[in-house]
């Protein structure tokens, strides 16, 4: 399969957010929930890539920008608690946040 550059945007995503992940202490389940929301935006578009129609393509894809509004969530609650700095979640955050970006889907 030839890489999109919707599929190399979402696998950097996740790796920038797999690498914060790592510096935060404490709190497993935060990162846990954190971690797979932002992997799950490129497993859900690569799976878009073998859709059966163009239904299950558009489904796919809505689930990719869910898990993206999700992963916007945990980073902002993460910055709110002080837990991870603005400076360093602040432009992960830009990624997924407003319609505009969503999270590489517009």
């Amino acid at each position: 399969m030839a890489n999109s550059k919707l599929s190399d945007l979402s696998i950097d995503f996740a790796v920038k957010v797999l690498k914060l992940c790592s510096q935060i202490k404490g709190h497993s389940s935060l990162v846990n929930q954190l971690e797979r929301s932002a992997t799950s935006i490129g497993a859900n578009i690569r799976e878009a890539n073998y859709a059966h129609s163009r239904a299950d393509f558009i489904a796919k894809l809505q689930i990719s920008l869910k898990e993206c509004y999700e992963t916007e969530y945990w980073l902002e609650l993460l910055q709110r608690a002080d837990l991870v700095s603005s400076d360093v979640v602040s432009p992960i955050i830009h990624m997924c946040g407003s319609p505009q970006n969503a999270c590489f889907l517009s």
